[in-house]
């Protein structure tokens, strides 16, 4: 069955250069975050990659990014798609609040892609490195014949997505004993604590089960969720952009989540061996850097990337 891969981009910022942390190179011959995740879903078979950007940075993203897929797919027969995230993209009736600038979350983003996802489809964010391993498992997940809401989510451990240089917002969840998950709550402000050199997890001076499982945003989904975002995004513009008009965000996690409480979808949770880094913070990036190029020593990946694709 063919798999595709929908990656958020629409976050890169409209003028290409230094200081877009989705651009930034972590590679040894320029490589970003991206191309190594675009590498992994290849490996693991999934045959199309769908973009979701915005119009304005369509013609830089087209040319520094884009083509250079587009050309290494196409040697791999992988179909290239994209979609188009844009704040005035409303359903019928709906209009952007005056003075919102603000996008309306990763819900829409997903959304943007509905003319362009017909076949199961997994999701992830421009600028996170999951490892290889998530990629095929979320492939073999979707890879079998399910139903319209059975959806599948990478399950990384929270202590290991932390950053030492800042807090970050992760979706923290709940797993039942038969792997499934049960709640996800999107917490904001969460900071990596170190004691007597144990990692801990915090978030308003509160404690967090530094094991419990994190949302990533690495989510295997079926064409039907389309259906039902177009169904939470109205509901969403209906109460909570009518109480923040200015700032509520439509995010997929909090979305799972209340679909799970309304048992409308199942949501497998496959364990990752990999840990997932990225660059929250500038200070992120000698990390990250090192960990690419501790992996490609380890054989994981060759200096020339795409090379053995």
């Amino acid at each position: 069955m063919k798999t595709a891969l929908l990656i958020m981009a629409a976050g890169i910022g409209s003028r290409f250069g230094g200081g877009i942390k989705q651009l930034e190179k972590v590679g040894p011959c320029g490589e970003i975050i991206m191309d190594y995740s675009i590498h992994d879903a290849i490996r693991a078979g999934f045959g199309k990659i769908v973009f979701v950007i915005r119009r304005d940075i369509e013609k830089d993203f087209r040319e520094i990014i884009g083509s250079r897929i587009e050309k290494i797919c196409a040697r791999c027969g992988v179909e290239v798609a994209y979609g188009f995230q844009d704040l005035h993209d409303l359903p019928a009736g709906y209009a952007v609040p005056e003075g919102r600038g603000k996008p309306w979350g990763t819900g829409q983003a997903v959304l943007a892609a509905r003319d362009v996802i017909r076949e199961p489809f997994a999701v992830i964010n421009a600028d996170d490195y999951y490892g290889r391993e998530a990629f095929f498992r979320l492939h073999d997940f979707l890879s079998v014949p399910r139903g319209d809401g059975e959806f599948g989510m990478a399950g990384f451990i929270l202590k290991n997505t932390l950053s030492d240089n800042g807090a970050v917002t992760r979706g923290v969840c709940r797993v039942d004993e038969k792997g499934f998950l049960t709640e996800v709550v999107e917490t904001s402000d969460i900071v990596k604590t170190v004691k007597d050199g144990q990692i801990g997890a915090e978030a308003a001076g509160r404690a967090i089960d530094p094991n419990a499982y994190a949302s990533m945003n690495f989510w295997g989904l079926s064409p039907a969720f389309m259906k039902l975002l177009e169904e939470g995004f109205v509901e969403f513009l209906e109460t909570e952009a009518k109480k923040n008009p200015l700032k509520a965000e439509f995010l997929i996690p909090s979305y799972i989540g209340r679909l799970l409480k309304e048992n409308k979808v199942t949501v497998q949770v496959l364990d990752t061996p990999d840990a997932w880094f990225g660059v929250t913070y500038k200070e992120d990036k000698p990390f990250v850097v090192n960990s690419f190029r501790d992996l490609i020593a380890r054989g994981v990946y060759r200096t020339d990337l795409f090379s053995d694709l």
